[in-house]
């Protein structure tokens, strides 16, 4: 018997493009507040640049679907990667022009690669033995951890690179982007399928009758929503307890690696357990990051609750992803992903906003506490999807 192997060059390409992604992503979250602060006219709008990234990813997904469908991922993902240039060009501009609006139209144009490099997860089950794809998912993801590393440190070390604080952070993103724009360039995905006489696969609304899919958007988007809600404001958050930048950064950087280095066992926890009980650890764990998060704000708290709120993501996220990729056909998989992507994108949107409308005007607990309901959500779904298929195995 022949053991099938998970590892090859695509993989390993797509590995690092997901790392560039998420170096953009991370410097993203880590100073877009902080310069919107600096720039806002009113405080409560100093999380719209944050606001903008997601929105442009809602707006995009769509334009996406119809571009892999038409291109293939490789120049789909090239465009990503040239627009990921464009759009931190503008944002440094924006930035040495003390230009607000400037630099939130910046941050919606990023949202076009942003909406790009969410497909990342589900191009890496294309690169490998269909057996394998939970485990290349969870490895894609875990490829963020180098977005982990890299992100807050760059944040950090071009802070003062110029008179202008950050200018040098989107400068360096604008650069990493090209190197990824290069790497995707030797990454061959498999040929875009040419089906004679192709079915026009089920509607939307179809897809989301379907319980599978249906639990699988809930997690993906309100799991994404709760941990973007206070992510987004943990650097506001520090700075309005007196912390400085290289705290902020310590924070967002555990963070991160909360997030993306569960991938080198995620797959392997999901294929053994199953999606729904490792989601289901993925809501305790953002319960307990919660506990953490209200019980102080010194450095070790926003550490220790960040970086759980991290591990719980994944495990939300992932086991998502899994459950979606078992939930639609061939024809269906643009349209599908699509979907999935525009709910987060859309939840994401509203808890960008939220977060630093709730920071500025109820405070970090009150935050905290307004992340409780999503959570109980997302539980409810689990235990009714879990009761389905039980009773359904039974009959």
């Amino acid at each position: 018997m022949t053991t099938k192997k998970l590892f090859n060059k695509d993989l390993i390409l797509l590995i690092l493009c997901q790392g560039i992604f998420l170096t953009n992503n991370v410097t993203f979250i880590a100073i877009n507040g902080l310069v919107g602060f600096s720039l806002t006219p009113e405080l409560w709008m100093a999380t719209i640049p944050v606001m903008g990234y997601v929105v442009g990813g809602a707006l995009s997904t769509s334009i996406v679907a119809r571009t892999q469908k038409q291109f293939g991922r490789k120049v789909s993902f090239q465009l990503g990667l040239f627009v990921g240039i464009i759009s931190s060009l503008i944002c440094a501009y924006a930035t040495y022009s003390h230009d607000f609006w400037l630099l939130t139209f910046g941050t919606v144009v990023a949202g076009y690669y942003s909406a790009n490099g969410q497909l990342y997860r589900f191009a890496a089950a294309e690169l490998t033995d269909i057996s394998l794809r939970d485990k290349a998912i969870s490895w894609v993801l875990a490829g963020g951890l180098l977005g982990a590393i890299i992100g807050p440190n760059l944040a950090t070390w071009t802070h003062h690179l110029f008179s202008t604080p950050f200018l040098g952070a989107y400068l360096s993103l604008a650069i990493a982007a090209i190197f990824g724009l290069l790497l995707m360039q030797f990454i061959k995905f498999p040929p875009i399928q040419v089906i004679l006489n192709p079915l026009p696969g089920r509607s939307v609304i179809e897809l989301l009758k379907q319980p599978v899919f249906l639990v699988a958007v809930i997690g993906a988007s309100l799991g994404y929503g709760v941990m973007n809600l206070l992510m987004a404001a943990t650097p506001l958050a520090m700075q309005v307890c007196k912390l400085p930048f290289s705290d902020t950064a310590l924070v967002l950087e555990w963070h991160v690696i909360g997030m993306f280095a569960p991938g080198f066992f995620t797959g392997s926890l999901i294929k053994r357990f199953g999606a729904l009980k490792i989601m289901g650890v993925g809501v305790a764990l953002n319960f307990l990051c919660i506990f953490i998060a209200l019980s102080g704000t010194d450095l070790k708290e926003f550490l220790v609750a960040l970086c759980i709120l991290g591990i719980g993501w994944n495990f939300l996220f992932t086991g998502s992803t899994s459950l979606a990729i078992k939930a639609y056909r061939p024809e269906e998989k643009d349209k599908a992903q699509a979907t999935i992507n525009f709910f987060v994108f859309s939840v994401m949107a509203v808890s960008s906003f939220s977060s630093g409308a709730l920071l500025t005007s109820q405070g970090w607990n009150w935050l905290n506490w307004g992340s409780v309901f999503p959570l109980i959500l997302i539980f409810v779904a689990l235990v009714w999807l879990g009761l389905k298929t039980t009773f359904q195995k039974t009959a």
